[in-house]
């Protein structure tokens, strides 16, 4: 059931040489804290739908490194990301939690739950960008200075929230979002710009095309995986062809790489499907988790 719940604070946290934003919501009750790490491109507060629907845990939505309010460069190793959640974990003296992500926040998530034992309790990983192994044997520059990834191309300045939603609205894969997953998106995805006139995505263009160029940093996820002894979930979308936004890019045996790994395949959904369902999202994680 979803909950009306006061909007979270949000708190800057040193990790590597940025000031990682997360935005937080207290506790109504005694759950386990919740953990939240989201896409390339987009920020913590598209959790909010879902935050919702799990009033008596606190909640920890991050924006990781470069994305939100986490102001930072472009980056070359998805290790970055890791390492500043590891941080933020550790300044909270966050234990036992669950971790919630979706595609890099799920890749993410894993690594810190290998490299941090202790911080997670659980994690349900929604359609993680984790590759087979051949892709990142040995790892292969798809993208470069010379050959940016398209995303350096996005369109980065709108005279306010309402004129992003009227853009993206009827366009793929916005058209599959939830209208207040969507709408979240948008308000909370832009920025003042830098000119001081209209706003600009919280998310650089150069910044989010180099997440997607670095997307095979990041090589020993697959060991990582291997150390990750607790209970995971591994939600997988639908898979076409890894050039396609929409589609799966999870190896299919990854949770079978861990030692308490479940699979959850669901070909209903695309990768977006958090966004487009986040009930069915809240749905997953509650069972997971103890309290369907």
């Amino acid at each position: 059931m979803t909950t009306v719940r006061p909007a979270p604070q949000t708190r800057f946290y040193p990790t590597g040489g940025i000031d990682l934003a997360v935005h937080e919501w207290a506790s109504e009750g005694g759950g386990a804290p919740l953990v939240f790490a989201h896409a390339t491109g987009f920020h913590g507060r598209v959790w909010d739908a879902i935050a919702e629907r799990f009033p008596a845990h606190p909640v920890h939505a991050i924006d990781l490194r470069g994305h939100g309010l986490s102001r930072a460069a472009p980056i070359d190793d998805w290790r970055l990301m890791a390492r500043d959640v590891t941080e933020f974990l550790e300044q909270s003296d966050i234990v036992g939690a669950v971790g919630i992500g979706h595609s890099m926040g799920a890749h993410t998530l894993l690594q810190v739950a290998a490299d941090a034992p202790r911080r997670f309790a659980r994690l349900v990983l929604f359609d993680p960008v984790i590759l087979a192994p051949e892709f990142y044997a040995p790892p292969q520059a798809l993208y470069t200075a010379d050959n940016p990834h398209p995303a350096i191309r996005r369109k980065r300045d709108f005279a306010s929230p309402e004129a992003m939603i009227e853009r993206f609205a009827t366009r793929d894969p916005y058209d599959l979002f939830d209208r207040r997953v969507f709408e979240d998106y948008c308000r909370h995805g832009l920025v003042p710009a830098a000119s001081g006139e209209g706003m600009e995505l919280a998310c650089a263009p150069e910044v989010e095309a180099s997440v997607y160029a670095s997307s095979r940093s990041n090589p020993g996820i697959l060991e990582a995986a291997t150390r990750v002894d607790i209970p995971v979930l591994v939600v997988r979308a639908k898979h076409t062809t890894l050039n396609d936004f929409k589609s799966s890019p999870t190896w299919p045996e990854l949770a079978a790489r861990m030692p308490q790994g479940t699979d959850l395949y669901r070909p209903d959904m695309t990768h977006f499907h958090p966004f487009q369902d986040p009930e069915d999202a809240a749905r997953i994680i509650a069972e997971f988790i103890g309290e369907a």
